[in-house]
């Protein structure tokens, strides 16, 4: 099955427990205002095969402790979300986590079908204009679930506000030399930055296609 990618990338820190293979749907329908990951809005890249992106997951499955899900949007493919994450049930041994930016009655039935793929999963759409003070949550509106029994003994202490110490990212620079960021920012984190890297001569362009 065909399926669109923006990337792939272990170990990732900063969504979920542990170390983490993380999966980046390419496409998204909702585009949140505010969102800092406009780049994975497109339709028109990251064409691959589900086939592919399973194999490349079963190099890291052995030190992995679990899989984070996210985009773009998950659920704009949803047989290609239900082959893949069939695919990281027999690899990897640790918990799945799904973010969406569907409510969770858009979902549900998708769920009832697939029993037992996503252990936990956060649903809502990012709201700027709300409060961020939950963990592993960009706005307040957005809600967790704990669906499995693994998914409640690996995520329920995400269940609170947010700690200080948790308002982290993991910095990635690939080989060409292209730097991004993975986690959930608090709000400004990526103005800050863009500022700071300014005023000692870094031009710098973000996915929200700010350039300083």
């Amino acid at each position: 099955m065909r399926m669109l990618l923006s990337r792939v990338h272990f170990p990732v820190t900063t969504l979920g427990p542990g170390r983490r293979i993380g999966i980046w749907f390419q496409g998204c329908s909702i585009r949140c205002r505010g969102c800092v990951s406009v780049d994975t809005w497109s339709f028109e890249s990251g064409e691959t095969s589900v086939a592919a992106v399973a194999d490349a997951l079963s190099a890291w499955a052995g030190e992995a402790d679990g899989v984070t899900v996210s985009g773009g949007e998950p659920f704009d493919q949803p047989e290609a979300l239900a082959e893949l994450l069939e695919a990281v049930r027999t690899r990897v041994r640790g918990d799945v986590l799904v973010f969406t930016g569907y409510p969770y009655d858009r979902v549900s039935l998708w769920l009832a079908r697939h029993p037992d793929l996503v252990d936990a999963l956060v649903t809502d759409p990012y709201d700027p204009d709300v409060p961020q003070t939950l963990a592993l949550r960009g706005s307040d509106n957005q809600r967790l679930h704990l669906l499995t029994a693994l998914g409640r003994e690996r995520l329920s202490g995400y269940a609170r506000p947010l700690q200080p110490t948790e308002r982290a990212l993991d910095v990635h620079v690939t080989e060409d030399g292209e730097v991004w960021l993975a986690g959930i920012p608090r709000r400004g984190d990526l103005d800050r930055l863009t500022t700071m890297l300014a005023r000692i001569g870094h031009q710098v362009r973000t996915s929200e296609g700010r350039h300083s």
